[in-house]
C-alpha cells in the first residue's frame, strides 16, 4: 500500500481523496493556491504545501511546483482528481519520471484515449459500438468529405479531435454549409487546443448521455459497474445524473458494460475509467473515454456498494481488484444534483462569502462539499461546491429524497444553483418519468 498521496487538486474531490486515503491509513499532502489557504482538506492533511498564485496557470496547472512538492514532503504517489492535470499525458509521464506513482493510467494510455480519432480506433477494433462517421481525421479532399457526409447522411458533427468539455464542434444540416463549417472548426481547434484536427460523425438528434463506469487493475483484470445517465446538460455541461439510467434493457446494458470491460483489457487499461455513449433508438454509440476519476461517481458508488476512490488507489499500489464481475450487484437507485455557486436563471458565477451553510441529512442522503460557514469562495476556479447525493430502493424514493434534501439544504451569501434543481427540474413532468435526451433541459430553460 502507498505511504503518502500528494492530491493535486482543491475544492471536493480532494476532500473525498483524502478521506479515501485515511481509511486506507495512508498520510496525506495538500497542494493549494493562495486563493484556496481556507480550503477544509488543508486542515486535515497531514502536510499541505502553496504551489503558488491563485491562477490555476501558476498553481493547479503548475507541474514543476506539484513535483517539487511531492518531493519535499517526501509523498510517493499523486492523485489528480478530476480536473486541471488529471488527463494530461505530460504530468502522467513527468510524475513517474520523477519516481512518483500516478495515480491513473500511463501516460500513453491517456493519450490514446484524449485524442478522440485514436480513442474511437480503438473503441472499434475492442467491439465498442460507435456512432457512424469518418473513421479517422479528415483530410483536404473536399470531393471525398462532400460524399462522406451524404453516405454519412445530414445532420452531421464536425469535431475538434482534441476537444472537450463542449469546445471544438459544429453541426451542419446541409451540405452546402460542411466545407465552411470544417474549416472554421479547424481554426477554432488550433487555436483553443493547439491540433487542427477534426472529424465527422452522424449527429444524433434526441440522444440520451448515458456512461459506463470501468476498473482495471494492473494483473489484466477489469470490471464494469453499470451504468449513469448524465442527460440532463446545459451548454454540454452536466447538471444531474443517476443510476442506473432509466428504462434501459438489462441485456443491453450487460452486452456494452462487457464490451467496455474486454476493450480495457485490450488496451492494457488500468485505474477507473468512464466510456461515455450517446444512447438513442436501443442502440449504444461510443463517444469518448475519461481517464479519470468522474465528479458524479457517487451515484455508482451507492448502487454498488464500491469505494471507487479506493479502488484506485490500491490499483495503483499493485494490488489486485478486491472484486470480481460476479460481485457487482445494482441494488436501488442514486441521484446527484451539482450544486454551483452561481444564479440558478443566468448561471452568472456567484464568488463570495458564504455566511450561513446547512447541510441536509437523513437516510439515504450524501453531501460531497468542501465548503462551510464563512468560507470565501473564490472567483478563480469551477463553480461547483457540492454535490448533493440521494438513495432510494426506487428511483422515486430516491427522487422524494432529492426533494427533501433540497429543501433542506441552506447556503446564504452567495448565489447558488439550488433553485434551478427545486423548482425546475424536480417539478418537472418529463424528468420525473425519466429518459430524457441530452437536450431536454436547455428546451425546458428555453435556451435551446
Amino acid at each position: 500500500m502507498l505511504e503518502k498521496v500528494l492530491i493535486a487538486n482543491r475544492g471536493e474531490i480532494a476532500l473525498r481523496v483524502l478521506r479515501a486515503c485515511k481509511e486506507l491509513g495512508i498520510k496525506t499532502v495538500a497542494v493549494y493556491s493562495t486563493a484556496d489557504k481556507e480550503l477544509m482538506h488543508i486542515r486535515f492533511a497531514d502536510e499541505a504545501v502553496c504551489i503558488g498564485p491563485a491562477s490555476a496557470a501558476e498553481s493547479y496547472l503548475n507541474i514543476p511546483a506539484i513535483i517539487s512538492a511531492a518531493e519535499i514532503t517526501g509523498a510517493n504517489a499523486i492523485h489528480p482528481g478530476y480536473g486541471f492535470l488529471a488527463e494530461n499525458a505530460d504530468f502522467a509521464e513527468r510524475v513517474t519520471d520523477s519516481g512518483f506513482i500516478f495515480i491513473g493510467p500511463r501516460a500513453e494510455t491517456i493519450r490514446l484515449m484524449g485524442n478522440k480519432v485514436s480513442a474511437i480506433e480503438a473503441m472499434k477494433i475492442a467491439g465498442v459500438p460507435c456512432v457512424p462517421g469518418s473513421d479517422g481525421p479528415l483530410t483536404d479532399d473536399n470531393n471525398e468529405i462532400l460524399k462522406m457526409g451524404r453516405q454519412i447522411g445530414y445532420p452531421v458533427i464536425i469535431k475538434a479531435a482534441s476537444g472537450g468539455g463542449g469546445r471544438g464542434m459544429r453541426v451542419v444540416h446541409q451540405e452546402k454549409d460542411l466545407i465552411k463549417s470544417i474549416s472554421l472548426t479547424r481554426s477554432e481547434a488550433r487555436n483553443a487546443f493547439g491540433d487542427d484536427t477534426v472529424y465527422m460523425e452522424k449527429f444524433l438528434t434526441t440522444p440520451r448521455h448515458v456512461e459506463i463506469q470501468v476498473l482495471a487493475d494492473t494483473h489484466g483484470n477489469a470490471i464494469y459497474l453499470g451504468d449513469r445517465d448524465c442527460s440532463l446538460q446545459r451548454r454540454h455541461q452536466k447538471v444531474l445524473e443517476e443510476a442506473p439510467a432509466p428504462g434501459i434493457p438489462d441485456h443491453l446494458r450487460k452486452e456494452v458494460g462487457e464490451r467496455c470491460a474486454k476493450a480495457c483489457r485490450d488496451i492494457g487499461y488500468y485505474g477507473a475509467g468512464t466510456f461515455e455513449f450517446l444512447y438513442e433508438n436501443e442502440q449504444f454509440y461510443f463517444i469518448e473515454m475519461n481517464t479519470r476519476v468522474q465528479v458524479e461517481h457517487p451515484v455508482t458508488e451507492m448502487v454498488t456498494g464500491v469505494d471507487i476512490i479506493k479502488e484506485q488507489i490500491r490499483i495503483a499500489s499493485g494490488e489486485k481488484l478486491s472484486i470480481t464481475q460476479d460481485d457487482v450487484k445494482i441494488v436501488g437507485h442514486s441521484i446527484e444534483c451539482r450544486i454551483n455557486a452561481e444564479n440558478p436563471k443566468t448561471f452568472i458565477p456567484s464568488p463570495g462569502t458564504i455566511s450561513y451553510w446547512h447541510a441536509p441529512g437523513g437516510n439515504g442522503v450524501r453531501m460531497d462539499t468542501h465548503i462551510y460557514s464563512g468560507y470565501k469562495v473564490p472567483p478563480n476556479y469551477d463553480s461547483l461546491i457540492g454535490k448533493l447525493i440521494t438513495y432510494g430502493e426506487t428511483r422515486e424514493i430516491a427522487l422524494q429524497r432529492m426533494r427533501n434534501a433540497l429543501e433542506e439544504i441552506l447556503v446564504e451569501g452567495i448565489e447558488t444553483n439550488i433553485e434551478l434543481h427545486e423548482e425546475v427540474i424536480m417539478k418537472d413532468s418529463g424528468f420525473r418519468k425519466g429518459g430524457v435526451d441530452i437536450h431536454y433541459l436547455e428546451k425546458i430553460l428555453g435556451l435551446h
